[in-house]
Parts: C-alpha cells; structure tokens; sequence
C-alpha cells in the first residue's frame, strides 16, 4: 500500500540537501555576524570553560565566525586557529557532496585509511592540551 501512495510523487531535487546545508551554514553566519559574541550575555558561555576554566577545541569559535563574517580574517586566526584551518577542508567535503549529488552518484565518503581519522583525533586532542598550558597562550581565544 505503501508503494502505491508514493508512486506518484517525485524524488525530490538531488542538490536540495547540500542547498539546504548551505543555506544553513550561511544563514548561521549571517546571524553570528550581526549579534556578537565579545558582548557579554549574547551566547552562553562554554560549558566546559565554565566547569573547568579550561578551553576546549571549539572555545572561540563564535568570536571566529564573527570576525570572519567582518572580513577580519587575522583576527578570525587568533580567535580559533583549528577551525580556522578546518574551514577549506568542510568547503572541500560539501563541494564533493553536491557534486556527487549533481552527478547522480552516491554521496558517502568511503572511510579510506584509519589513519586520518587518528591523525584528526590527535591533532584536535593536541590542539585542547596546548591551548591551556602557559606557554601555548598564543592558541587560547
């Protein structure tokens, strides 16, 4: 029964989900853009900062996006250098996706070799130590 309701309906549009993901991301930077996150009481503050005073990996990230979204491309480094760095390769990934979608391909990333994904946990596990230890400050928000 099931088959007969949903044979008249289209597919929707292959590039509708990273359209969507775009239009997400855009709008989530426009909004970060116009409400700034240095002005106290605007976003909450990180849980694990305020637990434990100490940063984690995505502490500065907002103040990040903000300044991005200025055109403050320095500042945007110094806020959070990780995510920063981490802007091109999530570019890279979404255009792969839409063209995959475009192309009528399937849109899954085979996981490839391990090691990158240790290689990814470490380096971001590395990132959140040296960030809090004195003479790392130049990593902290």
């Amino acid at each position: 029964m099931l088959s007969k309701l949903s044979a008249g309906r289209r597919p929707p549009h292959p590039l509708l989900a990273p359209a969507g993901a775009l239009v997400l991301a855009v709008s989530g930077l426009v909004y970060v853009g116009s409400v700034d996150p240095n002005a106290h009481g605007n976003y909450p503050t990180c849980p694990f900062l305020a637990v434990t005073g100490l940063y984690c990996p995505g502490c500065g990230s907002l103040r990040m996006f903000h300044a991005l979204a200025h055109g403050h491309f320095g500042e945007a480094m110094g806020h959070n250098v990780l995510a920063f760095a981490m802007l091109p390769v999530l570019g890279y990934f979404w255009a792969r996706w839409t063209l995959a979608r475009a192309q009528g391909r399937p849109p899954r990333t085979k996981a490839g070799d391990p090691r990158l994904i240790w290689a990814l946990f470490v380096t971001v596990m590395a990132f959140w130590i040296l960030r809090n230890l004195p003479f790392a400050h130049v990593l902290a928000p």
